[in-house]
């Protein structure tokens, strides 16, 4: 029989609802529903490891731990073997979005990773489909069998409607509407524009204010020393972008936290390894020290979980105990859910993981309830993720192409010319302004091949005003056809790139027919694609169908020969990051942030 108990975070009542029976059962007078004993205990308040314990758990809450053997009722009674018991892991920073499936089908791959919270931006969504895009992905988020918290976007559009168009626009009206309708709402999500921010703008600073007076903690994004002061003076206290030991230095004695970002190697996203130097090698505590994935795609997520990043953090040198911390307790502490979550006080929720001694998950208790066994789902996780949300129809139908769909590449310049192309380099965070002086040959294709350049273009898909920006890639190393994505982040717009109009339009046109995806075309025919039918961004399957997807995409992708991972290539029309970048709009230059043409004269 299919096992129908809800299992969300409101399957565990409150505390306040509790503490009787809660201080009942530590003090040996009522039942506890069941017993975990024989384990050694991770703790995050002393950074120790407590030999011969065990947890009495209690209505999905910790009621006490005590020494193993004490318990001697009738209770189901489980053996740990002198496994290592910790407490679930809290992302304190991710977008689910980019890991292409719904917030209730996350929760599998999360919990299978010994993650047992999350607080998510959700930006991606609110750029496509604005307030009610966020309050959709919360309705999901309160259908799925995980911790699910949101830092509320705080910067949608990323900039502005000059520079890009959106189908989202969260100004501080709307931003103080999601913070007073959402408990959840635990914060104000990164502030992308880190410059406006800097420099005063209004707008900016209305939408700070509006977490501020709620007493919501600001979330930061920022890049370059010479903005930490006027970033913190802002309000912002986090953020997940220390990309060395010393800003990261800089943004601790400044009063934020630094959330070590960990990527597979692979991808733009992996930080962690030099911005930890301001602990390994310039001494700073790391008690404002957390971990986050920021972003995963659905086969990384599987991969490359939190757990992951506390094992990077051990490898770089960090205590094993202090990095299991840094994945829970301080991100907990940071939002102010340390009394619910990230560590084995009384009272506490039962998110407990079973570690092996290398802190890789064997199995997890979310609320008390054994979700996954000896790395398995158990079937009462099954059964929950079964029965995942719906999103509205509106969110099915975001892909509002220019019709007729104008030129997708430009004009072949008459004579010499110079070019203000992008150059893309590894990790494809941060692109290069290169400068090309160009002599056409007979026809594209020559003129390209000579000068390492590939087409890049920008399609506005949200109906507004039907852009179509033109660009030139140098570096790219796609070697046919073209590739495509609806993830351009982070207004959401298409881009494709690629050698010819003609694969150009076929990976436009099989991402039109599905409402949006990632694609690599060869020949004229689609070789890889991933469905992205929510909002051009998620996909409805569970996570292990989209990570194979995911996996074929990867291999087209490298067969192409791009030289950039395909979540770096969704990063080109990012233009909040240096040096230029590619919108709807046109050109970017970043930090100047003003649009230029492609073409210039010699």
């Amino acid at each position: 029989m299919t096992d129908t108990r809800p299992l969300t975070r409101f399957s565990v009542e409150p505390l306040s609802r509790m503490t009787r029976h809660l201080s009942a059962v530590a003090a040996g007078r009522a039942e506890p529903d069941r017993v975990l004993t024989g384990a050694r205990l991770l703790s995050t308040y002393s950074e120790r490891i407590l030999p011969h314990r065990e947890v009495w758990i209690a209505g999905g809450r910790i009621a006490a731990v005590k020494p193993a053997g004490t318990y001697r009722g009738n209770a189901p009674r489980r053996d740990l073997g002198g496994g290592l018991l910790a407490p679930g892991l809290v992302d304190p920073h991710l977008h689910i979005e980019s890991s292409m499936v719904t917030a209730c089908a996350y929760a599998e791959a999360a919990l299978l990773n010994g993650t047992t919270t999350i607080v998510c931006d959700s930006h991606e969504i609110g750029n496509v489909l604005d307030a009610d895009g966020i309050a959709w992905m919360l309705e999901d988020a309160r259908a799925a069998p995980l911790n699910i918290y949101l830092t509320v976007p705080s910067t949608v559009p990323a900039t502005s409607p000059e520079l890009e168009t959106a189908g989202g626009d969260l100004d501080a009206a709307k931003i103080a509407a999601l913070f007073d309708a959402w408990p959840e709402a635990i914060g104000l999500g990164e502030k992308m524009d880190f410059v406006a921010v800097c420099e005063g703008d209004p707008r900016a600073h209305a939408i700070i204010q509006a977490a501020l007076e709620r007493g919501r903690p600001v979330s930061g994004h920022i890049y370059g020393r010479d903005f930490v002061a006027a970033y913190a003076a802002s309000g912002v206290t986090d953020t997940h972008e220390a990309i060395d030991r010393d800003i990261a230095d800089d943004l601790l004695e400044a009063g934020i936290w630094i959330y070590l970002r960990g990527g597979p190697p692979t991808t733009p996203w992996h930080s962690l390894p030099k911005a930890i130097g301001t602990i390994l090698d310039y001494g700073a505590a790391a008690k404002r020290i957390c971990v986050c994935t920021d972003d995963r795609d659905a086969q990384d997520l599987l991969a490359f979980g939190l757990d992951w990043v506390v094992r990077e953090a051990v490898r770089m040198g960090v205590p094993k105990v202090q990095a299991w911390s840094m994945g829970s307790l301080h991100p907990a502490a940071r939002y102010g859910l340390d009394g619910e979550i990230g560590g084995f006080g009384g009272g506490r929720r039962a998110d407990l993981v079973l570690l092996d001694d290398d802190l890789v998950p064997q199995s997890t208790w979310y609320g008390g309830e054994l979700v996954v066994d000896d790395r398995r789902i158990t079937p009462l996780l099954d059964a929950a993720l079964s029965r995942p949300y719906r999103y509205p129809a509106p969110a099915y139908a975001t892909m509002h192409l220019p019709d007729p769909l104008p030129a997708l590449t430009p004009d072949l310049p008459t004579g010499p010319c110079r070019v203000n192309a992008i150059r893309t380099t590894l990790p494809g965070i941060e692109l290069t302004h290169e400068i090309v002086d160009l002599v056409p040959g007979p026809d594209w294709p020559s003129t390209l091949g000579a000068n390492d350049l590939c087409f890049v273009t920008v399609i506005e898909r949200h109906g507004r005003a039907g852009n179509v920006a033109h660009g030139l890639l140098r570096a790219f190393g796609l070697k046919r056809g073209a590739v495509a994505s609806s993830v351009g982040h982070d207004s959401h717009n298409v881009i494709v790139a690629g050698l010819n109009e003609g694969d150009m339009r076929v990976a436009l046109d099989a991402l039109g027919a599905i409402q949006g995806g990632v694609c690599v075309v060869e020949d004229g025919a689609v070789v890889a694609l991933v469905p992205l039918p929510v909002a051009g961004l998620l996909s409805d399957k569970r996570v292990t169908a989209v990570a194979e997807e995911v996996r074929i995409l990867k291999e087209a992708w490298d067969r192409a020969g791009c030289t950039i991972p395909y979540m770096g290539f969704n990063l080109i029309p990012l233009s909040v990051i240096p040096e230029i970048r590619i919108t709807d709009k046109g050109l970017v230059l970043v930090p100047g942030m003003r649009i230029v043409p492609l073409f210039q004269a010699a």
